[in-house]
């Protein structure tokens, strides 16, 4: 063997244990996995019932719960989930999967990370895992890990659901599609036998007519596989789909029209929150009056004083003629610490039982 022939042999296996390093890394960061609650196994109705007695975002928890209870009694109001932040890969995702599969909520409204990156790449079979303590950024990056607070992603995986969402994409008619509709199409593939993880917040939503919208939708993994199928298309020179955000719009303001009484459940704010207000506003520039959200309940650690969406209270929103201020309720406190109390408190009071789902697809001839 020539000396170039060991000094090549020697870099490759000076490689191959550094990919094996690496590899053993990446296992040892992905040791546990991350286990979303199930609010269907244990009545969190007593520490409600305590907390309306106590103070501060303690009374506040309660009173939330109290609200979006009496949305669930209110045989005349829709009640919608608006949904942001992280919380789905913090351990929430079932919580909000079961709200719309007892009946709880008839249409959501979500960022593209909670929908896609967090819900639809579970329901392809990968895992979100706990983080066993501080580890340099770098060294995440080098091992292909993406970082969520305390909350890690395997970006390899990741990539794979960007690809699906290509597939997805490729095998659609080329023209405009609201997000509502993209997701649809997401949630009728999973049913088709392709969930490697069944019951999934896209597919449940799908099975039960509870339309999902995401008014930024690409910002999240399903915008790079859209850019991907655009692209290849273009270079082939043949016509793509798209994602119609007017559409959106339109879309979610003829449900608040139908609907007439509403009510919104909220976690985070940002985008989701607006849209969701914003559909009183659009229904009067229609000609159409349609009535302020009757029941708001908003979950969030956002401070009030920078003048953002996310941060800006109910009874701001009342001034826009957005919200009514009769039943309505900021918690300040982190999501995952509350959302699962609340869940469980209207699971196991059992309003949602008198409910009449109404399966809003069918307004869009998708039922």
């Amino acid at each position: 063997m020539t000396g170039v022939h060991l000094f090549l042999f020697s870099k490759d296996q000076e490689m191959n244990a550094d990919t094996k390093t690496l590899s053993n890394m990446k296992a040892t960061l992905l040791a546990e996995t991350v286990e979303h609650v199930d609010i269907t196994s244990y009545d969190a109705r007593p520490i409600i019932d305590s907390m309306r007695k106590m103070s501060f975002s303690s009374r506040d928890t309660a009173r939330a719960a109290d609200i979006f209870n009496m949305a669930l009694e209110d045989k005349a109001c829709s009640p919608w989930l608006i949904l942001a932040g992280s919380t789905s890969a913090g351990g929430c995702m079932h919580v909000y999967r079961d709200m719309v599969k007892f009946g709880m909520i008839d249409a959501v409204v979500a960022t593209g990370a909670s929908i896609v990156d967090m819900d639809f790449f579970e329901a392809l079979g990968f895992k979100h895992y706990q983080a066993a303590g501080p580890v340099d950024d770098n060294v995440l990056r080098d091992n292909y890990i993406d970082r969520i607070y305390d909350t890690y992603i395997d970006e390899e995986e990741l990539q794979a659901c960007d690809h699906t969402i290509l597939e997805i994409a490729n095998r659609l008619e080329p023209r405009g599609y609201s997000s509502r509709e993209f997701i649809w199409e997401m949630g009728k593939w999973l049913s088709e036998g392709n969930a490697k993880k069944p019951g999934s917040l896209i597919q449940t939503a799908y099975e039960e007519g509870v339309p999902i919208f995401c008014p930024a939708f690409v910002d999240s993994s399903a915008g790079f596989g859209l850019v991907k199928h655009q692209k290849e298309r273009a270079k082939a020179g043949k016509p793509y789909m798209m994602i119609d955000a007017v559409a959106d719009f339109r879309e979610l303001t003829d449900i608040k029209i139908a609907a007439g009484t509403t009510g919104l459940f909220m976690v985070g704010g940002g985008v989701p929150k607006n849209f969701a207000q914003d559909t009183v506003v659009c229904a009067e520039i229609l000609g159409v009056e349609a009535d302020m959200h009757k029941y708001a309940v908003q979950i969030t650690v956002a401070d009030v004083r920078d003048g953002a969406c996310s941060s800006s209270t109910l009874k701001e929103a009342a001034s826009w003629g957005k919200v009514s201020t009769t039943y309505e309720q900021m918690v300040f406190a982190e999501a995952t610490t509350v959302v699962p109390l609340i869940g469980s408190d209207a699971y196991h009071r059992g309003h949602w039982q008198g409910r009449e789902k109404r399966r809003w697809a069918k307004l869009f001839n998708q039922s």
